[in-house]
């Protein structure tokens, strides 16, 4: 490990000699370190000088993807207890809806997945969020895989009811529904852009503490447009 280190602190490459010097090990133990390093990708060697390889590459970026995972799941914890709510961060990926990360308490659990959220996405707030920023033709081909069904009796009826109300759903207003998805719970989502893909924060409240709702999604939305700056590359994972 402090050869691979040292190897990353010279872009243009160090020879043996140096990098044993530097990591303080024997120069025989260097070599013995390097070739194997080579061997198994992490190093590569150009005309005496040593390099990072691709296994190396790879472990650094899925170190930096796991430092991405961690900064928005310490935002929804964060947002979790100012706001005594569970918090969800789901995106709309390749076609389908994928939530990403949930962060809940014993006091305040989030909603069970009783029925498939890829499935269901017109029943939730975070479905109906995520495609209300999408264009009519991704939405009907969305509708098309994954048809409206009546989950709840409270769950919209039909495609043509869902495809009005989203298209009335304004750009930045957060999107609810209660008890839609889940009998005895009332969600709200608020719409993340990042580049070109559609995201949402979303919280959910028992029913009987519906009249929270709409306080607790605009209290929400500010938290998540203080941070949104900072976010904006974690939020890409």
């Amino acid at each position: 490990m402090r050869l691979l280190e040292c190897v990353a602190e010279h872009p243009y490459g160090a020879p043996a000699k140096q990098l044993a010097r530097e990591t303080g090990l024997a120069l025989p133990t260097a070599y013995h370190l390097l070739r194997t390093l080579v061997h198994e990708g992490y190093l590569r060697r150009d005309k005496g000088l040593f390099f990072l390889g691709d296994a190396a590459v790879r472990l650094g970026s899925s170190g930096a993807q796991q430092k991405r995972r961690s900064t928005v799941a310490d935002a929804l914890a964060q947002w979790r207890d100012a706001i005594g709510v569970p918090v969800y961060y789901a995106q709309y990926r390749d076609g389908e809806i994928e939530v990403m990360c949930v962060s809940d308490t014993p006091g305040n659990p989030a909603v069970e997945e009783w029925a498939d959220f890829r499935e269901t996405g017109h029943a939730h707030a975070i479905g109906q969020c995520l495609l209300s920023q999408l264009d009519e033709e991704a939405r009907r081909d969305h509708l098309d895989r994954h048809p409206v069904q009546s989950i709840t009796p409270y769950t919209v009826r039909d495609s043509r009811t869902l495809l009005r109300r989203l298209e009335r759903t304004r750009r930045m207003e957060p999107v609810t529904e209660r008890q839609e998805y889940a009998l005895g719970t009332v969600c709200a989502a608020i719409p993340i852009t990042v580049g070109t893909t559609a995201g949402t924060m979303a919280i959910s409240l028992p029913a009987h503490q519906a009249d929270r709702l709409m306080s607790a999604a605009r209290q929400l939305q500010e938290e998540v447009g203080r941070l949104l700056g900072s976010l904006a590359i974690s939020i890409s994972i």
